[in-house]
């Protein structure tokens, strides 16, 4: 067998594991697959023979390459946001094939993927390679250019971030019903929220919310299902506190947001919060569209 043969089928060996890091780097299958084809080309033009543990040196260049597609995503979306009308568009996930959402919650789960798109690029690095792929700190220290002290430091936080998030089963029940919510109201699907509320649900808003054309309480389902339906074309989902959500915003500015507590797969209430005191105070994450 010839050297690049046995290279080639070497790499197809380790291929799934590159591609199980590069899908929980990017929450992407199309994008993963890129990066491990770059890696895939690196490695054919470095050669292997130089390379004295190829594992750990194709998951470094798999991390390198995910690092820079994150890094470019989040300078597309800064970009996006200082030139976005203040009603920006809704966002790709809430819309996205169903085939193609439960696939992607089976392979990598995605109320975990939910929380790590709330990380900056650096910190999703550090966790995903060190706690879900036990990668050692030197080593992820040199893709991202930061002493092994400071890398561990990144991947700490992040691992507070995800676990102070809601549970993950939670999380996942959460992104459903709210995700339904928000596209049957976009919609105009009014049977389908009386389907998503609970029939006693509440809806407040607090006094800077109802200065903007909000009613201050709404009970019940048909009334609540009235003032969303048709509506909610500039919400954007968000984990609001650690609980799944949504906002509006004008460019990175948050207006509202809208806190939702889902019990039994139900809407039970709403609350409308944009007194900017209350609004510094929550946690807000606008979660990442999912590629097309």
């Amino acid at each position: 067998m010839h050297d690049s043969e046995l290279l080639a089928r070497t790499f197809e060996e380790k291929r799934p594991r590159l591609q199980a890091v590069a899908h929980r780097m990017l929450g992407s299958s199309e994008e993963a697959e890129d990066a491990v084809q770059e890696a895939w080309i690196r490695l054919h033009r470095y050669g292997a023979e130089s390379v004295d543990n190829l594992d750990a040196w194709l998951t470094t260049v798999v991390g390198r390459v995910c690092l820079d597609i994150l890094r470019a995503r989040n300078r597309r979306e800064e970009l996006f946001e200082d030139h976005a009308d203040p009603a920006p568009a809704a966002p790709a996930d809430e819309t996205a094939d169903p085939e193609q959402a439960a696939m992607l919650a089976d392979s990598v789960g995605l109320a975990l993927l939910v929380v790590l798109d709330t990380l900056e690029p650096d910190e999703r690095l550090a966790f995903v390679l060190h706690d879900m792929f036990a990668v050692p700190f030197n080593d992820i220290a040199a893709v991202i250019e930061r002493s092994p002290a400071a890398t561990r430091q990144l991947a700490s936080r992040a691992r507070r971030r995800v676990q102070g998030a809601s549970p993950l089963p939670d999380l996942r029940r959460q992104h459903k019903v709210v995700s339904a919510f928000l596209t049957a109201a976009r919609n105009g699907e009014f049977d389908r929220l009386l389907a998503l509320l609970a029939p006693d649900v509440a809806m407040q808003a607090d006094d800077a919310a109802v200065r903007i054309g909000a009613a201050q309480a709404t009970h019940g389902a048909r009334g609540v299902a009235k003032i969303f339906s048709g509506g909610a074309q500039a919400a954007r989902l968000a984990l609001v506190d650690g609980a799944v959500g949504a906002v509006w915003q004008s460019n990175t500015r948050t207006i509202v947001a809208f806190r939702f507590t889902v019990e039994d797969g139900r809407v039970t209430a709403i609350d409308l919060v944009a007194e900017p005191e209350q609004l510094d105070k929550l946690d807000i994450a606008v979660l990442a569209p999912s590629p097309s």
